[in-house]
């Protein structure tokens, strides 16, 4: 049933908010990410093979610890966007948002009217009927978050118009599209991708607009925090999993010497 989106409540307000990338399609995992601490997850239906089942199912297992579920969308994907938010979603990520008109589909898809005309239906968010329809459909539009990931030059040079037409409630930035974009791929220190991810913060800054970056060492995270950023996306499960995997075997290789 639909909840309280606390991940907007403290954009709205002055607290911070940490999140995790989630690939592999495992409540368990989920359930131990929201155990862990974390405020949201982004779960991702772009890159990892995801059925809708499965994905109601991981929303359910973020609900079950508190965990705010977001979900990576598919790019140009209205009906994508649709069945996210019906399975539970509290909002979603679009990638590679290049113009307003990017943002205008989304919004469209995500929104019920009169912000936009996301198709009717009752379910699991409102309860089965538990909440009234009418009720249902202005909660869902103040809970619902549109998420635009800018991973792309053209997002970048774009930035002004497409947040100047609203509704947009998140940035999130994508250094690692970015540096392919260009030109640079893999390269997320890069002086071409560093100036980028600048320039989108500052856009952000000026237009009232809440960035979320991706700190990729503590010292980025102080960086960005210095800045004023207050949301964070600190990696994704599967690489978290693999370090730890590698440095428990050759901590015990290493006492085993």
């Amino acid at each position: 049933m639909l909840r309280t989106n606390t991940v907007k409540q403290r954009l709205a307000g002055t607290g911070e908010s940490h999140g995790l990338f989630c690939s592999i399609p495992s409540p368990a995992l989920v359930e131990m990410i929201g155990c862990a601490g974390y405020d949201f997850v982004i779960l991702d239906s772009e890159h990892a093979l995801v059925d809708p089942q499965q994905l109601e199912n991981l929303i359910r297992a973020a609900e079950a610890v508190d965990l705010v579920p977001f979900v990576r969308v598919p790019e140009a994907d209205p009906g994508a966007i649709l069945r996210a938010l019906d399975a539970g979603a509290l909002g979603v990520v679009v990638p590679h948002v290049r113009c307003r008109a990017d943002v205008d589909a989304a919004i469209r898809a995500a929104r019920y009217a009169p912000e936009g005309m996301r198709s009717l239906n009752g379910g699991r968010v409102p309860g089965f009927g538990r909440i009234e329809l009418t009720e249902y459909v202005r909660r869902a539009n103040a809970e619902t978050m549109v998420i635009a990931m800018i991973e792309d030059a053209e997002g970048v040079e774009d930035l002004p118009s497409i947040l100047a037409g609203g509704g947009v409630d998140l940035v999130l930035e994508g250094a690692a599209d970015l540096s392919q974009s260009y030109g640079v791929p893999w390269q997320t220190r890069h002086p071409l991708v560093e100036d980028a991810l600048a320039r989108v913060h500052a856009e952000c800054e000026a237009r009232g607009v809440p960035f979320c970056a991706i700190p990729r060492t503590p010292e980025d995270h102080r960086v960005w925090r210095a800045a004023g950023v207050r949301t964070f996306v600190l990696g994704e499960e599967r690489g978290l999993a693999a370090r730890a995997l590698r440095a428990h075997l050759d901590l015990h290789r290493e006492n085993h010497e």
